[in-house]
């Protein structure tokens, strides 16, 4: 898979740029920091992929910073309703070398570093191993938000402070929507952020997910166990509220979206809290701190 990867980067290359690329070696140093989201179609969404990539563009004003999308999907239904073209990270890659960046830094808005962070760490490396006057000097490729049990405690500690106002109220329970990714080691941190945040609010915070474990079967088991609920308030474990949000999580009409799930299961006061942790100044924080990590 890497030597395809490194062969189809090499015939990108030299189809966009080979005259430029030819003068690698000898031309200046030029930073660039290549912001990669999954994408999302919703205009009030995106405000969370916009707080992420202009912080950064304000923490580094002397460094570019570029956007692009992984989900085809989303980046067709873009260009068809908005006429606007938002590259891959394989595409945006290869303008930059072809514009001349020596120095490129690639920070994924990704909560775990799961199968979507493997795909763009197999890139990245792709990228990365072009020697010679098609490659770029420098390629790095940053960490996920939950890459460690310190980065758990320090979203416990982000979850802790935003629902601040629902924990005060000892009879309310947070149930959290990871998206999971299946059958893939990475799936254990929402686990480890279960750990941390039990640790600071012991039985107030439940983590799920929709594509992975703990399910929805392991969130009400949870809630049963606890006989002192009598409120639950919904809300994505997600940099973006988008389609899993507002429908995996909160359709009130789907029978199986979770809001409907729990209703069934005989919980009746629930409310939802549909925003996106990348609006989170201090997730925000995180995001640029680990760029500059990742730049040392």
């Amino acid at each position: 898979m890497k030597s395809f990867i490194v062969a189809l980067a090499m015939i990108v290359l030299v189809m966009t740029g080979s005259a430029f690329a030819s003068a690698q070696n000898d031309k200046a140093d030029k930073k660039g920091i290549l912001v990669v989201s999954f994408g999302t179609s919703m205009p009030d969404a995106k405000k969370a992929i916009d707080n992420l990539f202009y912080s950064a563009k304000k923490a580094f004003p002397d460094t570019e910073v570029r956007l692009a999308y992984t989900s085809n999907i989303i980046r067709r239904k873009i260009m068809k309703e908005q006429n606007l073209n938002i590259p891959t990270p394989a595409s945006a890659l290869a303008q930059m070398n072809d514009e001349g960046f020596t120095h490129v830094y690639v920070m994924p808005m990704h909560i775990i570093p799961g199968e979507e962070f493997d795909d763009i760490r197999s890139l990245t490396e792709g990228f990365a191993s072009v020697k010679g006057k098609y490659g770029f000097k420098e390629l790095k490729l940053g960490s996920p938000y939950l890459s460690s049990i310190a980065d758990c405690d320090i979203m416990a500690d982000i979850l802790v402070k935003r629902f601040a106002k629902n924990i005060a109220d000892k009879g309310t329970t947070i149930v959290l929507m990871g998206h999971g990714t299946p059958e893939h080691i990475a799936n254990a941190m929402y686990s480890q952020l279960q750990l941390s945040l039990d640790r600071k609010v012991p039985g107030r915070f439940i983590v799920g997910t929709v594509e992975g474990a703990p399910t929805i079967d392991d969130v009400i088991v949870r809630l049963k166990h606890d006989k002192g609920v009598k409120k639950i308030v919904l809300s994505p474990l997600m940099i973006v509220a988008g389609d899993h949000a507002n429908n995996d999580l909160a359709d009130k009409n789907d029978p199986e979206s979770w809001y409907s799930i729990l209703k069934a299961a005989g919980y009746r006061d629930i409310k939802t809290f549909l925003v996106g942790l990348g609006e989170d100044e201090t997730m925000a924080r995180i995001y640029t701190s680990k760029i500059k990590d990742m730049m040392k």
